[in-house]
């Protein structure tokens, strides 16, 4: 609990909840950790906000003890669930990341068009309301079936159980759990172990509910299309986005995670650029670059960077 509590503090000391927990930290701690060996442990209520990253987004904020609890159980159960996801998962882990995964794109494309000598087809799939459509059953079913101590099973019962979405029992994870980063991963590779021992896709690449598959043949990512669909369905209880869907050549530019990628460059997506300049005007020149710095140095970003620098002298 203590090794939690160094992980969790970081960042967070000012703030009047972990203020008020620290205050009688050793008490805090002990009295959790009889909670948790009696079974007289139960996660508390969230409270809820909104964000715009760049869509809106309700945030659930659990209290500091479960937070906490979190951070516990994420620190054991992490570094096993690790060892079980497929290499091209690249959501929530650690050395992984969007910055990989993009790179991974890249050479996966690079390889299936022959250094862009011939067409390169990439199937890109979004799943619908992912966070709000997690089956608590099937998780739960999910994780039973590879941890077989009963003790933790109860504790990821009672984490998992802690949320619903509106109007769905049993249904949802709250977006703001660091469990929750860890529960899609588990959730999700047996999606991952369909793609690639079912339909034999030998270029596949995901990150949280958005994935990729590429291929020389087009009517082999159409036929994938359909069985996916069905997979999610039926044993996930998860749907495909279908606006979101689409079967497009590499050659004519793919969106994805925030940039759209083609064989010799790749790009801001035009919202994250309009939201971009639309801060410029605020913010000084020095902190709009320190902010997005991070961010445009993976790109061909010279024509955003020209764009901030003007709109800023002008002002």
């Amino acid at each position: 609990m203590l090794a939690s509590w160094r992980e969790f503090l970081p960042g967070k000391r000012k703030r009047k909840d972990v203020a008020e927990f620290s205050l009688y930290l050793s008490d805090n701690l002990w009295q959790l950790h009889n909670d948790l060996k009696n079974k007289t442990y139960r996660h508390g209520g969230y409270q809820s906000f909104k964000i715009c990253d760049p869509k809106p987004r309700e945030i659930h904020k659990a209290s500091v003890c479960d937070r906490l609890v979190h951070h516990a159980v994420c620190r054991i159960l992490f570094p096993f669930f690790d060892r079980k996801f497929v290499f091209n998962s690249f959501s929530c882990r650690k050395g992984k990341g969007t910055h990989l995964a993009m790179d991974r794109f890249r050479s996966y494309a690079g390889k299936v068009s022959k250094n862009n000598t011939r067409a390169c087809w990439v199937l890109k799939c979004d799943i619908r309301k992912f966070f709000a459509n997690i089956d608590h059953k099937i998780l739960l079913e999910i994780l039973a079936q590879q941890v077989k101590d009963q003790e933790i099973l109860w504790l990821l019962s009672e984490i998992i159980e802690s949320f619903n979405s509106k109007d769905k029992v049993g249904v949802g994870l709250p977006l703001g759990n660091l469990t929750s980063q860890l529960l899609i991963n588990v959730y999700m590779n047996e999606f991952d172990q369909f793609v690639l021992r079912e339909l034999k896709a030998k270029y596949y690449i995901r990150y949280a509910d958005d994935f990729l598959a590429l291929s020389s043949d087009r009517t082999k990512l159409e036929m994938f299309l359909p069985k996916i669909a069905e997979f999610l369905t039926s044993k996930l209880k998860l749907e495909l986005n279908l606006k979101k869907v689409e079967i497009k050549t590499f050659a004519s530019g793919v969106d994805f995670l925030g940039w759209v990628h083609f064989p010799d460059h790749r790009v801001l997506r035009r919202l994250t650029k309009r939201r971009m300049l639309a801060q410029v005007s605020n913010i000084s020149l020095k902190e709009i670059l320190k902010r997005y710095s991070g961010l445009l140095c993976h790109g061909n970003t010279w024509k955003i960077k020209s764009a901030i620098i003007k709109i800023n002298s002008s002002i």
